[in-house]
């Protein structure tokens, strides 16, 4: 099951798809057993008619978030925490990413705030004062506000290596800043946990050529995704829930840095493609 969100409002696609009226995201989807709850109300939404579902696929699509927060894993894959060693080498901060991997308590950070985060087909940004930009291709978990995790989406978590790798206390300007998170196209909500099987494909094109691509299994992450919304609900409240990307393992050779006017392209499989194109803040 998919919940699009589009500036018409929020349609549930179960084998056909359907508009759900007089509700917000954050009330529809913040409950145990969304799955259930969506496929029991199925019945009370309305039906798209042929006509309907054409102008949805000419509808612009939103990040399918509400008032949450956005944040992030790190180091959860063993080539993230070699491209994090390499690139803070010369600072001497190599070494608390070799340390973070093998630690019990994760690497997690705030990402973002739901305002700056692009929708599929909308702009991400790279810093003006960065000289080594990349994408981080990332499953991303909805977890309720009971620590619950109950949907998947595809997430990009766009990162100055140049800042991260000067300084490691750089992490925040290096991870966040206007539009540095996409997420989408839709929550994928299934009836059960998505397989270790899963593929994370990633296409880089630049000038109609693909200048990156790659593909990884979640089944290569060294934590599991309940530990990691454990962690994050540990010491903390969040009343609609939250968003958590969870690390990346594909990353870009050292000499590959993103340039304005690249499209990045995520695919997770059974819930979609997240595409953007990369610009400048104006």
């Amino acid at each position: 099951m998919k919940l699009f969100k589009t500036s018409n409002g929020i349609v549930v696609e179960h084998e056909q798809q359907y508009y759900v009226p007089g509700m917000d995201i954050d009330e529809l989807i913040n409950r145990d057993n969304l799955y259930n709850y969506l496929l029991s109300s199925l019945q009370g939404f309305t039906k798209l008619s042929s006509e309907a579902i054409d102008s949805f696929k000419d509808t612009p699509l939103l990040a399918p978030i509400g008032s949450q927060e956005v944040w992030a894993a790190g180091v959860t894959y063993l080539r993230s925490r070699d491209a994090r060693m390499e690139e803070s080498k010369e600072s001497g901060g190599a070494t608390f990413y070799d340390k973070v991997y093998v630690a019990e308590r994760p690497e997690l950070f705030f990402k973002s705030l739901p305002h700056r985060v692009a929708g599929s087909g909308q702009e991400v940004y790279i810093r003006k004062d960065s000289k080594w930009d990349v994408p981080e291709p990332e499953l991303t978990l909805y977890i309720n506000s009971k620590g619950n995790i109950q949907a998947y989406t595809v997430g990009n978590d766009m990162s100055s290596r140049s800042i991260e790798g000067e300084n490691p206390l750089y992490l925040p300007q290096a991870k966040t800043y206007e539009k540095s998170a996409a997420i989408g196209p839709c929550l994928y909500i299934p009836e059960k946990p998505v397989s270790p099987d899963t593929n994370i494909h990633m296409v880089i094109s630049r000038s109609n050529a693909t200048v990156f691509e790659g593909t990884i299994q979640i089944s290569q992450m060294k934590r599991t995704l309940p530990e990691l919304a454990g962690f994050l609900f540990r010491e903390m409240d969040f009343p609609a829930g939250a968003f958590l990307m969870t690390g990346t393992c594909l990353v870009p050779d050292n000499d590959f840095t993103l340039q304005v006017g690249d499209t990045v392209s995520i695919t997770i499989d059974n819930i979609g493609t997240l595409r953007n194109v990369v610009r400048y803040k104006e």
